[in-house]
């Protein structure tokens, strides 16, 4: 398979997606290249901008094992990973596994329990493994966290810690749909008041593990030249010496950078990367990686703001 195969898949992907979503172009765009760089992704909004629907609409035009978490503030980390339970009849632990083990994992608003059990995700989103009681469990190909959450100046709300938030490939901000949009969403669901049926809606699986892990072999040749890592790097590092951040990214954010550019380019139908795919994704990329210092805040500036800011002072090779 080649990158034919990759803009084959992204079609399937959003024409079955599109039977329950109206909009969201660039939220569906995110979360295909999240699925190819075998990463994750952060969906925020306030209640009722489709973030579940959303999520789950992806889920259903994937044959992938799907399993959704619905975060609450009782919520234990044993409820998300599994637990040894004792067997009266054998005299031995018997590992029950959680909801984790899965494929694609739907983190429904992770923001609203507490740090302790969203830290159960830690190892399993970086490692793709889960380590109970000193033994540990392989969670296989193809696992994926499609988290969403509220932001967090909602009441009820525990922010991220940074180490959390820093596995998440992106973090996308949903907005709201424009009139049309809203308008066509009124249209094709105004007659209900709940979840719409999936299957009622005609979104069926289109896309198998195979053809999936066999697209992100072609993803990983796309070609970076020096340029492009160049680039990619002085980024990241300007991120670190920007006077309106604390704190700057990771070179782990480096590394997902590259990798999202590969397969954003691998879905535009190109074997090589271009400038403008970096641009494009650095600041889903790069928001959720950085500390505002508190004069910035103060100044009312945003990350995504100082974001673009040194997205528009580095420059970028021809």
């Amino acid at each position: 398979m080649g990158l034919d195969a990759a803009r084959s898949i992204s079609e399937r992907l959003k024409t079955e997606v599109r039977k329950a979503i109206i909009g969201q172009d660039d939220a569906l765009d995110l979360m295909l290249v999240s699925l190819l760089s075998d990463g994750h992704i952060l969906l925020e909004g306030v209640p009722g901008t489709a973030k579940t629907l959303l999520a789950q609409a992806f889920a259903k035009a994937l044959s992938l094992d799907f399993g959704r978490i619905q975060f609450t503030p009782d919520l234990m980390p044993g409820d998300v990973m599994g637990t040894n339970l004792f067997n009266f009849q054998t005299n031995a632990f018997t590992f029950v596994e959680g909801p984790i083990f899965t494929q694609l994992l739907l983190a429904d608003e992770i923001n609203r329990t507490p740090p302790k059990t969203q830290a159960a995700l830690l190892q399993a989103m970086q490692e793709r493994v889960v380590t109970i009681d000193g033994k540990t469990h392989p969670l296989g190909d193809g696992f994926m966290v499609i988290a969403t959450q509220n932001p967090i100046e909602q009441q009820g709300t525990y922010p991220l810690p940074e180490a959390q938030l820093d596995r998440f490939l992106f973090k996308h901000v949903l907005s709201y749909p424009s009139r049309d949009e809203e308008r066509s969403i009124v249209r094709r669901h105004g007659h209900r008041t709940t979840m719409p049926n999936l299957d009622d809606l005609g979104v069926r699986a289109t896309v198998t593990l195979p053809e999936l892990m066999d697209v992100r072999q072609s993803i990983a040749a796309v070609r970076l030249s020096d340029d492009i890592v160049d680039y990619v790097v002085d980024l990241i590092r300007a991120t670190r010496e920007n006077a309106a951040l604390d704190y700057g990214a990771s070179p782990r954010a480096a590394n997902m950078l590259a990798t999202a550019a590969r397969a954003y380019a691998g879905l535009a139908g190109r074997d090589y990367v271009i400038p403008d795919d970096v641009k494009f994704l650095a600041v889903p990329a790069l928001r959720h990686r950085i500390v505002l210092a508190p004069g910035a805040e103060i100044e009312g500036l945003s990350a995504d703001q100082v974001v673009q800011q040194i997205i528009d002072q580095v420059a970028a090779p021809r």
